[in-house]
């Protein structure tokens, strides 16, 4: 199984289980926000027509998602397998990965669903503190700074952003839920889904997500 997509709301551990994943299925992975910055900062054709909708708060239509995402599954390295971190987040955007997979390199194998419980996602997600000027990230719990709000690399205060707040975050999972529900429904019609507690230490999470790969 190497073409797999893992889907869970935000604060799950997504991007650090998707890593994870592509080390030991041995193919790459590709994460939605990592893509986007990638086309912004080569001002592609995609990237600039991206940056038109974000830079006035509105959403990037999906034919603009899906079609970077198109990109990259047709580059040469993506037919023994991948990863998706962030990808497909409607079921619009699922009928086109369909779509794409199924005119080339063969369906999904497997999608993972990372779940965890709303309060502690709140938890997690609320901790997180970013510098001021190099953007590094801490989290209050897990991996705070040495000195109280300041950054260990550039002694400038470190603050949280506006979609890290408690209220913000509410909306973000509220959001996420009203989006992925559907999702979820798509892929367990097609019996690719698997759920996985998300809850534990990150080689724990990880090791159940093999399991369910083997």
């Amino acid at each position: 199984m190497k073409k797999v997509v893992l889907l869970g709301a935000p604060g799950v551990g997504k991007g650090t289980q998707a890593s994870k994943v592509a080390k030991y299925l041995d193919v790459n992975c590709m994460a939605s926000g990592d893509l986007f910055r990638d086309h912004l900062y080569r001002k592609t054709e995609l990237g600039l027509q991206a940056k038109s909708y974000m830079s006035v708060g509105e959403l990037v239509p999906d034919e603009i998602t899906i079609g970077m995402v198109t990109q990259w599954l047709n580059e040469g390295e993506q037919v023994k397998g991948f990863v998706l971190d962030g990808f497909p987040r409607t079921i619009a955007q699922a009928k086109a990965l369909d779509a794409v997979l199924n005119n080339g390199t063969g369906g999904l194998d497997r999608v993972i669903h990372i779940v965890v419980p709303v309060s502690e996602l709140i938890e997690r997600l609320s901790g997180r503190y970013i510098c001021t000027k190099c953007q590094k990230p801490y989290h209050l719990v897990s991996s705070p700074p040495l000195i109280e709000n300041q950054c260990d690399d550039c002694n400038v205060p470190i603050y949280q952003r506006d979609d890290d707040r408690s209220d913000a975050i509410k909306k973000r999972l509220e959001v996420y839920e009203e989006q992925t529900a559907p999702l979820v429904e798509y892929y367990l019609g097609s019996g690719l889904i698997a759920e996985v507690d998300g809850v534990g230490e990150v080689d724990e999470v990880r090791t159940s997500i093999q399991e369910v790969l083997a």
